[in-house]
């Protein structure tokens, strides 16, 4: 694959070896950090062109099975230029780059920009999937159901949202953990009141609490 060889030849192994430990050596990495990355593909898409429809999925599809990190960020770059042509059936694909090579570093982005702005078209696919997701024994699922909406201000299901929390508020799992704050603090920027509320009559972690109103305190300010 020639953006594969293309990525590699730039690979920095002082580089690797500090951006491994970072993700905890959960994966090899080749090296390249985010703006290199970014430029290299940049260059390489410009000389051969980007793949487009089918033939753009199968690229992501054998850049995700690699082992370098690079290679799963490069797939979701790839992935988010496709977001408007995805037909419904692609969130089989995103439910499948979530639970394989699963890490924080690429749950957030799938959950967040690819998942979220795909339910917003395909809103008919919640039911069947984040409704699905949030009771899963895979943690990076239920992780996804709390974060997909992490985008959607005004237009966050706030019913969906506490309902989660609520199925996941006893969780131990600091990953949960921060996800119930994070979503609750985006959701604040929209609704403050709302979610001061709610984190009041919910019995929440202290890591969910704290994260959810980082920005906004426990009362609202007076005038």
């Amino acid at each position: 694959m020639q953006i594969a060889e293309w990525l590699r030849k730039h690979a920095n192994q002082e580089n690797a070896r500090s951006m491994e430990a970072y993700m905890r050596n959960q994966f090899p990495f080749l090296g390249l950090k985010t703006p290199e990355r970014m430029q290299l593909t940049r260059e390489f898409w410009k000389e051969h062109g980007m793949p487009k429809g089918e033939e753009l999925l199968q690229t992501a599809d054998e850049l995700w099975q690699l082992p370098e990190r690079e290679y799963q960020y490069t797939a979701m770059v790839m992935l988010d230029k496709h977001r408007k042509l995805a037909d419904e059936a692609h969130i089989d694909r995103l439910e499948h780059y979530i639970v394989t090579k699963s890490w924080w570093d690429t749950v957030d982005i799938l959950a967040g920009q690819l998942v979220g702005s795909h339910l917003l078209k395909f809103a008919d696919l919640i039911a069947d999937y984040p409704d699905r997701w949030i009771q899963s024994d895979n943690m990076w699922l239920r992780r996804t159901a709390l974060l997909y909406q992490l985008k959607y201000k005004e237009r966050t299901d706030q019913e969906r949202l506490f309902h989660y929390i609520d199925l996941q508020k006893e969780e131990e799992e600091f990953f949960i953990r921060k996800a119930i704050g994070w979503a609750l603090r985006e959701y604040a920027k929209t609704s403050p009141d709302v979610v001061r509320r709610f984190v009041k009559e919910t019995s929440l972690s202290a890591l969910s609490v704290k994260e959810a109103l980082k920005h906004i305190g426990k009362e609202a300010a007076s005038g």
